[in-house]
């Protein structure tokens, strides 16, 4: 029996070798990654989507087309089954030998660069809609989304905020956002501050950094828990308990996509997490 990578090289040498049909634009399309699907349904271009990742959850009618894993565990055989032609991926698809037999298969492979400001959106609605030659209706959306995030503007009482992500409580540790990631972008944009700016990334922090940090509200994803469980964890936590988000009962939680995917919905995220942060507590 053939050994996997072997079988795996073979398909892609295979695809590499049969001709693709005389076309304008292609028209069999992956996209990996919910801020590039997002983009390609707010294109209006998702007739031309034959698979997505498993994290483009958005719009729910993305669940429909063929999932062909996570985004960082990506199935070569899955990618290539579908027979793209093209694929569009936000960055950071992997592993690397996946994405290596996917490219030997001679499929066109865009990455699209990752950032968290309103600049990077506005690239990222460009990139996609040069990835998938419609750079008329890019130009509009990229107006249109320039428009919504010029009006996102900070309450007063948010500016002063001080913002905890925690990306993640296993086993009591605490996974916080620093600087650079896709949290404090958001955290930023709502006009908040990021509780925690002297380490970049997400890494784990200590009682004594928590304390240190003093946040008056404490931000997470909305895993789908039941929340008055979580919620109870989460503030019951000693290190928590003792700061003012702790003391306050300060608890938001919001949808990952939704909050940290920086695509077309970023605006109305960052009302969303303003409207929540000038609220929560009282």
């Amino acid at each position: 029996m053939m050994p996997p990578l072997a079988r795996l090289a073979a398909l892609a040498l295979a695809l590499a070798a049969a001709p693709l049909a005389a076309q304008e634009r292609p028209d069999r399309i992956v996209s990996i990654g919910g801020a590039v699907t997002e983009i390609v349904y707010a294109l209006g271009e998702e007739d031309r989507l034959v698979a997505r990742d498993t994290t483009s959850t958005y719009p729910p009618e993305a669940s429909t087309l063929t999932d062909i894993g996570y985004i960082r565990r990506l199935s070569p055989e899955g990618v290539l089954s579908v027979r793209p032609d093209l694929i569009v991926t936000e960055a950071g698809a992997g592993p690397p030998e996946a994405v290596e037999v996917i490219g030997s298969a001679g499929i066109p492979f865009v990455e699209i660069p990752e950032g968290f400001t309103r600049d990077a959106i506005l690239q990222k609605i460009t990139a996609v809609g040069a990835a998938l030659d419609v750079p008329d209706k890019a130009a509009a959306l990229r107006d249109q989304v320039a428009t919504d995030l010029r009006r996102v503007g900070a309450a007063a009482e948010v500016a002063d905020k001080r913002v905890l992500f925690i990306l993640s409580m296993q086993g009591g540790r605490i996974m916080a956002s620093g600087t650079g990631t896709a949290a404090d972008g958001i955290i930023a944009l709502a006009g908040a501050r990021n509780a925690v700016t002297a380490f970049e990334g997400y890494k784990p922090l200590t009682d004594e950094a928590i304390a240190a940090a003093r946040p008056d509200v404490i931000l997470m994803m909305d895993r789908g828990e039941g929340h008055e469980t979580a919620r109870a964890q989460v503030l019951s936590h000693p290190a928590i308990a003792s700061t003012p988000a702790g003391e306050a009962g300060a608890l938001v939680r919001m949808d990952g996509l939704y909050l940290l995917g920086f695509s077309v919905r970023t605006a109305a995220a960052a009302r969303d997490l303003a409207a929540a942060l000038e609220t929560v507590g009282r």
